[in-house]
């Protein structure tokens, strides 16, 4: 890597064994990164090493046992510099979905059927469902922002509208995993937190593209997925430290009381966790900076750049595709490289087919987002997705368009 710039397109393809796949003669373009990553060689390694050379269970008197607590609170500090926090701000669990489920679980124990939370229309429902079990649980009542459906974006005034005394809690999301919308957070939690309402974001689609700053968006919770983002199958959960420590969790008597160990339930995945402190180091190793903070802002920033120039050549030319109909915002707008289409009235599964036997990896479905593809009237059809990782080029993207065409 050229010491005053950002790693190259070939320098960042060549850490990913996966690239080298080949399908039906066609080596493999990866489109299916917002359903997850590959994985470049030094996140396998640290899990490797960490198993063959540090398994072990934590806070015991003996060499592997502290090593693994030394891998973990590594991976703490990595997580602090990636989210923007202190080390025991963040805590780990199998995904976002169980860790946010056993935040609701915990923070409900102090709710009763006088109390509201607000999820959003435009989100995945594991932003939402994991809040609306506490309707069941807890008598809870649970108020909804909509989505506008023909810009793709939540309608902010309604918000405002919805925030009363009785609203314990704002769940909303970063960026929407199905048609790329980027709310403005910021907003939302300063909205929130003006009512006295704890805000919970979910930044699992965003932390791909954005480097996430919980200082920035005012949050109170943050959770994330690291196999979003180039590493292993685990979750990231951010709490506020003086939050944290107040909270119920449900947990056993011996188990630590301390922010942020007492949120996370029984044995770790302790190489999954290493893995993950080890895909912070890939990011950041990719551009050069004074910190690890600063190098990670760095890496992100240019490439996002470059993803968006390769989004803009995918939108304007499927765009021109007659039969095929994009959803979202435009690429001038604030958004992910992240593509929902359809092409005619192909079922999206028929598509994704199609463009696999030539080598061409996207998702289709409702990517749990179900609300949103309800809302666009694709329950049957689904949408087909596309998304650019730091390891797609120009030849995939247009690898991509002429597929499509082809379907024509």
């Amino acid at each position: 890597m050229n010491d005053n710039k950002t790693a190259s397109i070939e320098e960042i393809r060549a850490h990913f064994p996966a690239l080298n796949r080949i399908c039906n003669g066609f080596p493999v373009a990866y489109f299916d990164g917002p359903g997850g990553t590959q994985v470049p060689r030094s996140v396998v390694e640290a899990m490797n090493d960490y198993l063959f050379n540090h398994n072990a269970n934590s806070h015991w008197a003996y060499p592997s046992s502290a090593e693994t607590d030394e891998i973990i609170l590594n991976s703490r500090r990595a997580f602090a510099d990636f989210l923007n926090c202190s080390a025991d701000e963040v805590a780990f669990g199998q995904n976002m979905t169980s860790l946010t489920f056993h935040l609701a679980r915990a923070l409900g124990r102090n709710f009763t059927s006088d109390d509201e939370i607000i999820v959003t229309e435009l989100d995945h429902h594991a932003n939402v469902d994991t809040w609306r079990s506490l309707e069941k649980e807890r008598g809870v009542k649970i108020r909804v922002v909509p989505m506008d459906i023909e810009s793709g974006t939540l309608e902010f005034g309604e918000l405002e509208n919805l925030l009363n005394s009785k609203t314990k809690l704002l769940a909303i999301g970063a960026a929407s995993n199905a048609i790329g919308t980027m709310p403005d957070v910021k907003k939302a939690c300063e909205t929130a937190r003006a009512n006295n309402t704890l805000s919970f974001v979910d930044a699992v689609h965003y932390a791909a593209h954005s480097l996430i700053d919980v200082q920035d968006f005012g949050c109170d919770f943050l959770a994330c997925s690291a196999y979003k983002f180039y590493g292993p199958h685990i979750g990231i959960l951010f709490g506020r430290k003086e939050i944290m420590e107040t909270i119920d969790f449900p947990k056993l008597r011996p188990a630590p009381n301390n922010s942020p160990e007492r949120a996370e339930t029984g044995t770790q995945s302790h190489e999954s966790i290493a893995g993950a402190g080890a895909t912070v180091e890939f990011l950041a190793s990719l551009s050069n900076g004074e910190t690890r903070r600063e190098k990670l802002q760095n890496s992100f920033a240019a490439i996002h750049l470059r993803k968006m120039e390769l989004f803009k050549t995918l939108w304007n030319n499927l765009g021109e595709i007659n039969g095929v109909t994009l959803f979202g915002l435009n690429p001038e707008a604030r958004r992910t490289p992240t593509i929902a289409f359809k092409v005619n009235d192909f079922e999206a599964r028929t598509v994704t087919e199609k463009l696999a036997a030539r080598g061409v990896f996207t998702s289709h479905g409702d990517f749990y987002a179900s609300t949103v593809v309800e809302k666009l009237g694709l329950q049957n059809q689904g949408l087909v997705r596309a998304g650019i990782a730091c390891y797609t080029n120009a030849d995939e993207i247009e690898r991509l368009i002429e597929g499509v065409r082809s379907l024509i």
